[in-house]
């Protein structure tokens, strides 16, 4: 089975079994922003704990600009790197306020530009907040999968997601991502994939 043909296939039978979308929750592109920066080397778990009572307190892009950093810091302390994640929450927010209308960005671009946002980030943003396909999120079991579904050997994650936009149609990227997610974190774990439960087992190398 050629790659291409492969990929078409993974994509059929996740969607048959998964919703394609992100585990975070929030109801308009800046919660996703902030959620998504909070998520760096934390569960979505804890992010949608700690988002439940932020989104509450702060209910505009202005609240978060004008809080004191210390008392932003304090409100996401459960976090991994929680200080310096709350110094580019309130720095995105006064640079949106400032240079974007209130409105968060909704191009790669720009993005991009804003501090504490890398590729992963920007790409989460775009497909699940506005519905836009510029790349590939690339977190630790699309990495994992990819790999081990014989897609690509980059072990470069910029690379890779390259990569992976050249054989995976366009229209897909952004399911691919959270497919790939739902099923790494049920079937195809890190230390003990189950393999006898993994409806990819008879098109997975790293299954035979």
């Amino acid at each position: 089975m050629e790659k291409e043909e492969r990929i078409r296939e993974i994509l059929k039978r996740l969607k048959g079994i998964y919703e394609p979308k992100t585990a975070l929750i929030f109801s308009n592109p800046w919660e996703l922003l902030v959620a998504t920066i909070l998520s760096a080397q934390t569960t979505d778990e804890r992010v949608n704990m700690v988002t439940k009572a932020l989104f509450k307190k702060y209910k505009s892009i202005e609240d978060y600009a004008h809080v004191p950093l210390e008392e932003l810091e304090k409100d996401i302390k459960s976090v991994n790197y929680y200080k310096t994640k709350a110094k580019n929450i309130k720095a995105c927010a006064q640079i949106i306020l400032e240079k974007y209308n209130g409105k968060v960005p909704d191009s790669m671009e720009d993005l991009l530009k804003l501090p504490g946002v890398a590729r992963k980030t920007a790409n989460v943003v775009l497909s699940a907040g506005y519905g836009k396909n510029e790349g590939i999120v690339i977190d630790t079991h699309v990495f994992r999968l990819s790999h081990r579904l014989g897609l690509s050997n980059e072990k470069n994650r910029e690379k890779l997601e390259f990569d992976l936009m050249k054989i995976i149609p366009p229209e897909d990227w952004g399911n691919f991502s959270f497919l790939l997610i739902s099923h790494g974190r049920n079937i195809c774990k890190a230390q003990k994939p189950l393999c006898s439960e993994c409806i990819l087992s008879d098109i997975c190398p790293s299954a035979f």
